[in-house]
């Protein structure tokens, strides 16, 4: 569990991220419509893990090479806007949990489970 101090810094992180994703010029990171869903920064602020959740996404490999080449200037805007001493170094890694729960969505739908119209399962009274 993360102290109140570094929740408040991840917050700030991920706040300022999603509005700086969107202003990088590079066709590679503008694929699609990216979320950031979370952001992890270690206790000494050195490292920082950025989630990322992409609708309409064409290619991982190319988005990933496009971030790591934007990551000098996201983390020189980031430092401007979020107040630190030392800003940490970005860690992207794409964040398939939305993608997960629309399989699952998609599995469950697709059983043939007939729908209960008695009321079986209580006590006898």
């Amino acid at each position: 569990m993360a102290s109140n101090k570094l929740q408040r810094i991840n917050e700030d992180i991920q706040y300022a991220l999603s509005e700086l994703v969107r202003s990088v010029k590079d066709p590679r990171v503008q694929q699609g419509m990216i979320s950031i869903t979370g952001v992890d920064t270690t206790g000494d602020l050195k490292y920082c893990k950025v989630y990322l959740s992409v609708l309409g996404l064409q290619s991982e490999k190319e988005l990933m090479k496009g971030l790591k080449s934007a990551s000098g200037y996201l983390r020189r805007e980031l430092g401007q806007r979020v107040k630190l001493r030392n800003v940490p170094e970005l860690i992207f890694q794409l964040d398939r949990s939305i993608e997960y729960g629309a399989h699952i969505n998609e599995i469950l739908n697709k059983l043939d489970i007939p729908e209960d119209t008695e009321d079986d399962g209580g006590i006898d009274g």
